[in-house]
């Protein structure tokens, strides 16, 4: 088995576990075989003292069809 790795960044202004499935499931919508995701960054968007935005590099995995 062969898989390929693409880079997401996913975002929510609700938290870093919806901002990683935002990213999985943009992914989802144009690439087949999905296998394996991997949250490889975490950064937040301040509003002052307040987070305004999270985010998620997340790595995805996915076969490579022959």
């Amino acid at each position: 088995m062969t898989q390929k790795v693409i880079e997401i960044v996913g975002t929510s202004k609700q938290s870093f576990a919806k901002a990683a499935e935002n990213a999985v499931a943009e992914a989802a919508k144009t690439v087949r075989g999905l296998r394996w995701a991997r949250v490889a960054e975490l950064e937040m968007e301040l509003d002052g003292k307040k987070i305004a935005h999270y985010r998620a590099t997340t790595k995805i995995y996915f076969d490579i069809e022959k």
